[in-house]
C-alpha cells in the first residue's frame, strides 16, 4: 500500500482550494483524486453569472470561478490529480481505496481531507405520490443535460422547491425556449438567495406559489400533469385549495444533501470527526450558499492539515 502524505478526495471548489492552501503552507507531497473527467467539480455546468462577487471581486461564470483554482492547481508540480478516480471505500486508519479504467488502488494517507461535495433530494426523500413516468428529473442533472449535454429535457416544466440551482434553471429553460408552468414551495419563502427569485423567476414572469406542494404525480409513460395544493401552517393540504397543472417534466430542487457515505461506512461522523489527520471541508461539512464561502473556509482545512503534517515530523 502506497502512502502520501496529503490525500484529497474532490476537486471542486474546495478540494482545489485546499490542495492550494495546503501546498502554500509547506506539503509537497499531495494526491488529489476527482472522479469526474475535469477538474471543477459542480462549477462546471454552472453556466451563469453570481460566482467570485466575494472572492474575487468579480462577477464570475462558475466555469470562469473553477478556472482560476484549476490553472493554479496545474501550475504546481507536487499536486498530482488524478481524474476519473472514484473512491470506494475509507477506513478509520485513513486508508482509502479508488478506482479508476483499469485498475483498483489502495492508498495510506498521513493526513486525508474529504471534499465530495453534496447530492441533492430526491422525489422519494420528499414524498410525492402518484405515477412513476419519466420526466422527473433532479434540477442539477436538467442543469447538466442542458449545459454539458446539449439536450432539452422537456418543454412544459414544473419545478417542484425553490433552491437555488431551480430557480436558476427556471429561467435556463425559458432562455432555451420552453415553457415553465410553475414553482411550487411548500415553505413560507424561498429556500433560494434573494437575487435569484428576482432574476429567474420575477423578470420572467414565472408563476411562483408559496405554501403550496405538488400532491400528485400523473402519467402513463412520460409526465402529463401534477396536483398542486395550499398548505395551512402545520404544511397540511388545505381543503378545496387545489389546481391542477400541464406539464411533460417536473424537476425536483428540494435542496442538499452533505455526500458521506465513505465516512459512514467507515463509522466516522462528519460534524465530530476524532480522528488525528482527517479534516472535511466544503458543501462535504455543511451545505454554503456560495461558493466563494466554500473556497474560504477550504483553505482553512488545507492550512491545518499542514500543521497536522509538521507536527508528525
Amino acid at each position: 500500500m502506497i502512502e502520501r502524505d496529503l490525500v484529497i478526495v474532490g476537486a471542486g471548489p474546495a478540494g482545489m482550494a485546499a490542495a492550494i492552501s495546503a501546498y502554500d503552507s509547506g506539503v509537497r507531497d499531495i494526491l488529489l483524486l476527482e472522479r469526474d473527467q475535469y477538474l471543477g467539480g459542480i462549477l462546471n455546468q454552472c453556466i451563469h453569472t453570481g460566482f467570485g462577487l466575494s472572492y474575487f471581486k468579480k462577477n464570475l461564470t462558475g466555469p470562469e470561478y473553477a478556472h482560476r483554482f484549476i490553472e493554479k492547481v496545474q501550475a504546481i508540480d507536487n499536486i498530482e490529480v488524478r481524474l476519473k478516480s472514484f473512491a470506494v471505500k475509507l477506513t478509520k486508519e485513513k486508508e482509502l481505496t479508488f478506482i479508476k479504467p483499469g485498475e483498483l488502488k489502495e492508498i495510506k494517507a498521513k493526513a486525508l481531507i474529504m471534499a465530495t461535495g453534496a447530492r441533492e433530494r430526491t422525489r422519494e426523500m420528499i414524498h410525492i405520490p402518484g405515477d412513476r413516468p419519466s420526466g422527473i428529473f433532479s434540477a442539477g442533472l436538467a442543469q447538466k443535460l442542458i449545459n454539458i449535454e446539449g439536450l432539452l429535457p422537456g418543454e412544459e416544466v414544473v419545478i417542484v422547491g425553490s433552491g437555488d440551482i431551480g430557480l436558476i434553471m427556471a429561467r435556463r429553460f425559458i432562455l432555451e425556449g420552453a415553457k415553465v408552468k410553475a414553482v411550487i414551495e411548500i415553505q413560507k419563502q424561498s429556500r433560494g438567495l434573494a437575487r435569484n427569485v428576482v432574476q429567474c423567476l420575477e423578470d420572467f414572469k414565472i408563476p411562483f406559489y408559496l405554501s403550496h406542494k405538488v400532491a400528485r404525480i400523473y402519467g402513463k409513460k412520460r409526465v402529463e400533469k401534477v396536483d398542486v395544493v395550499e398548505v395551512d401552517e402545520d404544511l397540511k393540504a388545505i381543503q378545496g385549495s387545489d389546481f391542477s397543472l400541464e406539464c411533460d417534466t417536473i424537476l425536483i430542487s428540494a435542496g442538499l444533501i452533505s455526500e458521506n457515505e465513505l465516512l459512514e461506512s467507515a463509522g466516522i461522523k462528519a460534524g465530530n470527526i476524532s480522528i488525528p489527520g482527517l479534516f472535511v471541508c466544503g458543501n462535504a461539512y455543511k451545505i454554503y450558499d456560495l461558493a466563494d464561502s466554500v473556497s474560504r473556509d477550504a483553505l482553512l482545512a488545507g492550512k491545518q492539515a499542514a500543521e497536522y503534517l509538521k507536527g508528525l515530523g
